[in-house]
């Protein structure tokens, strides 16, 4: 199926030509929205592209964790961002209670501790974290005491910080932060005076084309890091491990999406999303300041050839 009109109100593709959705209900698609930037502008490119197909959608925000429960329950239909980093347990079990696979993007992910380029002269070694551990007094502060402090993400985001540093014996102690946007405040702080810091941070995302930094080296990834305590160097423990260094970025949907918006969903199962593509939408909002709607506008104005692949 081919659509090729335009509609002027969007500004972009129109994604379908006369009753090419005549076999979609007319019931809401309900898309589910996180904390982090490029998951709420995609959601909304997402949106957009439906809604002037002639499909309804309504956005549902959700814990990142929770979120598969509720689209395995058809309370929610669609998630466009699935990282491997933080979410496979959970996506996982997810598909076992009934949510579908919807593929994987052509993005690459990474998800870990980092930090910026100029604490190499700081602390040699890095940046393999026992050189970073080596460096724990430099980070520490009136909060953790004599350890080191590591800017850690939201606790919804399902990471195990305390516990690896606790399996790998680290000086440092997890300082989370309640949304995305205070860690970029927090290194753009330390940067500008040049202070030290380590926090989480990911890629696709636009802080790679704003700061020089790098991710932790920790030791590397297997599955069984996160079950089996004998695997790696403490037998007492699990997440003694970094994350994958070259983790998957997939899409999951309810089993109902394909039961009644089986025109949506056969797009939906095509949509793919590059490492630059993600990162420009996210920066579209943290970097030019537009809402995640215009966001998602300028962003479907700007890739027309993308969408079009969506649609053949």
């Amino acid at each position: 199926m081919k659509y090729v009109r335009m509609i002027a109100g969007l500004g972009a593709l129109s994604l379908v030509s006369g009753s090419a959705f005549a076999e979609d209900s007319s019931d809401p698609i309900k898309i589910v929205t996180n904390n982090w930037t490029s998951q709420v502008v995609l959601s909304n490119v997402i949106g957009q592209v439906l809604e002037s197909a002639g499909d309804k959608v309504e956005y549902k925000p959700s814990d990142t964790q929770l979120q598969f429960t509720a689209i395995a329950a058809g309370d929610m239909d669609f998630q466009v961002e699935v990282w491997e980093g933080s979410m496979a347990e959970s996506f996982d079990k997810s598909l076992k209670s009934g949510a579908v696979d919807y593929g994987a993007h052509q993005a690459v992910t990474r998800e870990d501790w980092w930090y910026p380029s100029y604490m190499n002269e700081m602390c040699p070694g890095l940046p393999d974290w026992k050189a970073l551990d080596a460096c724990a007094a430099k980070l520490a502060t009136a909060d953790t005491g004599s350890k080191g402090r590591f800017v850690g993400p939201p606790a919804d985001w399902g990471k195990h910080y305390s516990e690896r540093i606790q399996a790998l014996n680290m000086n440092f102690q997890e300082v989370p932060v309640g949304q995305a946007a205070t860690l970029w405040a927090e290194l753009q702080a330390a940067y500008d005076r040049k202070e030290p810091i380590v926090l989480f941070n990911w890629t696709p995302n636009f802080i790679e084309a704003k700061f020089d930094g790098h991710f932790v080296e920790f030791p590397k990834y297997d599955p069984a890091c996160l079950t089996d305590p004998k695997w790696g160097q403490n037998p007492d423990a699990v997440y003694d491990c970094g994350a994958p260094a070259s983790g998957y970025l997939k899409k999951v949907g309810s089993k109902e999406l394909d039961q009644k918006w089986p025109k949506a969903a056969a797009i939906l199962k095509k949509v793919s999303f590059t490492n630059p593509q993600i990162a420009a939408a996210a920066a579209l909002v943290d970097v030019e300041g537009l809402t995640p709607e215009d966001a998602a506008k300028k962003w479907i104005e700007a890739n027309q050839d993308t969408v079009k692949s969506w649609l053949q």
